[in-house]
């Protein structure tokens, strides 16, 4: 095994050139959480009928898993007026609306009523992450959404009173430390916030991710204590939605069962058309989207590599690092994180956790990138 090489820091020139970079290639990412109800008179179809709607659907919807993160939730026993939720992530919202256009095409499309719809962007908060111990890429963080396998996603928009912004930055950041202070009693609870001013009715739409609905539970009630929530003018309606796999999700629906039957410790091989393979060349780098993760493809030297895209520190998009074509490496730009674009290892600077390194293969001329998924 070869030893890991020490972490070395770059010198301040270099410091202020990753940092001017960072600034210039960070991009805000597109949020949408889309809440779908059928109509009860989809219940009443035949069988035949309804395992072809969903399959249809089913299709429809992951022929866009290519252009966008796109995580299926379902809402069935939680809610009764939302089923099912899209949580799709993208970087323009024009695939928001292509997606929706063509689920409304579905012959299934026509019993699916948009229940609700919140978009939203990421962006970096105003207040300093200030509490002892708190790293200092949680500010980067913020730009990227990139979400777990959490069992559980709470959903809810909500709005300040105006009395809020009326406040000094200083009173502000005050309240803010001990909004912070009890978040961080909650590990377990993984914050998603995300912004709504002026592209939506609200103005934030928040999603917290956990494996523990009573950790979430104890959370949003000890932050009913703070001095921050007098500022809440309204935080309403709040959606429990369970992960699940899309096929799954439609089947909670009704209707004969369409999806797999998999036991548990099943693999399963699942190959995406990236592009022609003249259309990445040496040097050039491409970013896709594989089972709700964005990939890294890398062309070095005429040889193909794909990683997990965000590095492992703060999430930064490694596809926009520097790559050394002589070490086969790639260096994140937004921190001096170095990882081996063959095996996906940390190995310099600040990142000590790997990404995950995915198959490539050219088929015909055109690059596939594959991953081997065990169901639980």
């Amino acid at each position: 095994m070869r030893p890991r090489v020490q972490p070395k820091d770059p010198s301040p020139e270099t410091q202020a050139k990753m940092q001017e970079r960072a600034q210039r290639l960070t991009k805000r990412q597109y949020v949408r959480f889309a809440f779908y109800k059928v109509d009860p008179m989809w219940r009443r179809l035949p069988a035949e009928e309804q395992a072809a709607h969903k399959q249809e659907l089913l299709d429809v919807i992951e022929s866009f898993n290519r252009r966008m993160l796109l995580r299926p939730y379902s809402l069935i026993g939680t809610r009764a007026d939302a089923e099912l939720l899209l949580w799709q992530i993208a970087e323009s919202p024009l695939p928001f609306r292509e997606l929706a256009s063509a689920i409304a095409c579905t012959r299934m499309g026509s019993y699916l009523n948009m229940a609700h719809s919140y978009l939203s962007q990421t962006k970096r908060s105003i207040y300093e992450i200030r509490t002892a111990g708190a790293a200092d890429e949680d500010e980067e963080e913020r730009l990227v959404i990139d979400p777990t396998e959490a069992k559980y996603l709470f959903v809810y928009p909500f709005i300040k009173t105006r009395e809020w912004y009326q406040l000094s930055q200083y009173a502000r950041q005050g309240m803010m430390d001990e909004h912070i202070d009890v978040g961080r009693k909650y590990p377990s609870v993984r914050l998603n916030t995300t912004y709504s001013f002026g592209i939506d009715d609200y103005e934030f739409i928040v999603a917290f991710e956990t494996d523990e609905p009573s950790d979430f539970l104890d959370l949003v009630q000890e932050l009913r204590e703070t001095s921050v929530s007098m500022y809440t003018l309204q935080d309403t309606p709040l959606f429990t939605c369970i992960n699940m796999r899309l096929d799954e999700a439609l089947d909670a629906l009704g209707g004969p069962a369409i999806a797999k039957v998999l036991e548990p410790g099943a693999q399963d091989e699942i190959w995406m058309e990236v592009c022609p393979l003249d259309e990445l060349g040496p040097g050039e780098t491409k970013t896709v989207f594989l089972e709700g993760k964005m990939v890294g493809l890398f062309n070095v030297n005429g040889e193909l590599f794909a990683i997990n895209n965000r590095c492992t520190h703060a999430r930064g998009p490694l596809t926009e690092g520097e790559v050394s074509a002589e070490a086969c490496s790639v260096v994140c730009p937004w921190h001096y994180g170095k990882f081996d674009l063959r095996t996906g290892a940390a190995i310099d600077g600040v990142v000590n956790k790997p990404v995950d390194t995915y198959q490539v293969e050219v088929r015909d001329g055109l690059i596939y990138v594959g991953t081997t998924i065990t169901y639980s």
